[in-house]
């Protein structure tokens, strides 16, 4: 069977292409380059590293899907900082089957977010943030189908956490939806969410604008502690792993 030279710079070992992004990136650092800057043209790369073409290429492929650099024609690569953005995007597509410790573990972190920030949510939030989270809430009674009831029910948590005006905890959020958006959905129906989450949701609110601080922390921990009962003991991954 005939081999073109393409085919066989494609079969290149991984390791050699990983060698180019690690150059890469020492590279960047030291030439002090930062975001809005310019990488050396494609041909002075191949110059610079000593290697092919198809190289090069692979390792630019790897540096724009981990957000580090935006290649445009006839501009070349610039770098940029899409990071957490990019994780968000190979997060959705790694969404496992969801163990009860697995639910423990993620509810666990939002209770330090939406219930221990107790504090902060009240000293921070304002008539109008709690508008946007009755408008939000209402529209759950409206929302047809258990996914679009769940994104409105992630939406109205979001708006929540926006409260807090820290946009890494916003970011960390978004990162952790798709998981999030299962443990929503699991065991749930339409009526579900109008008869159960929409009146939790109010009762929230409610304790928020009395700044009742035992009431919102009471609510707010039961509301994400429920549904615990609709996951399995373990994941079952967990033989493999052993």
């Amino acid at each position: 069977m005939n081999t073109s030279n393409s085919d066989v710079e494609d079969l290149e070992p991984r390791s050699v292409v990983d060698d180019v992004v690690a150059q890469m990136r020492d590279l960047i650092s030291e030439r002090g380059l930062t975001v809005g800057d310019q990488l050396p043209t494609e041909k002075e790369l191949c110059e610079i590293f000593g290697a092919s073409r198809n190289t090069v290429r692979e390792a630019m492929r790897i540096l724009k899907a981990y957000g580090v650099v935006k290649v445009r024609p006839k501009v070349g690569a610039t770098i940029v900082d899409n990071r957490m953005s990019s994780a968000m995007d190979m997060f959705s597509f790694n969404v496992m089957d969801i163990s009860r410790d697995t639910f423990s573990d993620i509810q666990g972190f939002r209770c330090l977010l939406e219930v221990s920030s107790v504090e902060e949510i009240f000293d921070s939030i304002t008539d109008e943030d709690i508008a946007d989270l009755r408008e939000i809430n209402a529209k759950l009674l409206k929302t047809g189908g258990v996914e679009r009831a769940a994104e409105q029910d992630f939406l109205f948590h979001t708006r929540l956490i926006r409260v807090l005006r820290n946009k890494a905890i916003l970011d960390v959020y978004g990162l952790m939806k798709p998981v999030i958006l299962k443990i929503i959905q699991k065991g749930k129906t339409r009526h579900t969410f109008e008869n159960n989450t929409y009146h939790e949701h109010e009762a929230v609110i409610d304790a928020i604008v009395a700044r009742d601080r035992i009431a919102y922390q009471y609510r707010m921990k039961t509301h994400l502690e429920a549904g615990y009962a609709h996951f399995s003991e373990t994941s079952p991954f967990a033989e493999n792993s052993k």
